[in-house]
């Protein structure tokens, strides 16, 4: 299982992937000229969504499907810092599901 982190530091948005830096997969879609953000729905929380969707499905097509609702359903609720397993993830793609 996947650990995904994120917070905020005097060089900006930081997140990784069991301990790595997270690519923001800018060759999928370039979403954000500055790279992740979250906490709002907007280019760098979108951004967010498609990398980790990208990483966590193993599917750049299915993320590039998902990253919208995904982003407005997880990545604009997130708090200043965040922790999320592969199963929150999961658990967020089950509910875009049901909705």
């Amino acid at each position: 299982m996947k650990t995904y982190a994120g917070g905020r530091s005097l060089a900006g948005a930081e997140v990784s992937v069991d301990g790595k830096p997270l690519d923001p997969r800018f060759d999928l879609k370039r979403l954000s000229p500055t790279g992740f953000e979250w906490a709002y729905e907007g280019s760098g929380p979108a951004q967010l969504a498609l990398a980790l969707l990208a990483d966590h499905l193993g599917d750049d097509t299915g993320a590039l499907t998902l990253y919208q609702p995904f982003m407005r359903a997880l990545v604009a609720e997130l708090d200043n810092s965040w922790e999320l397993t592969s199963a929150d993830l999961d658990t967020a793609l089950e509910n875009l599901r049901h909705t």
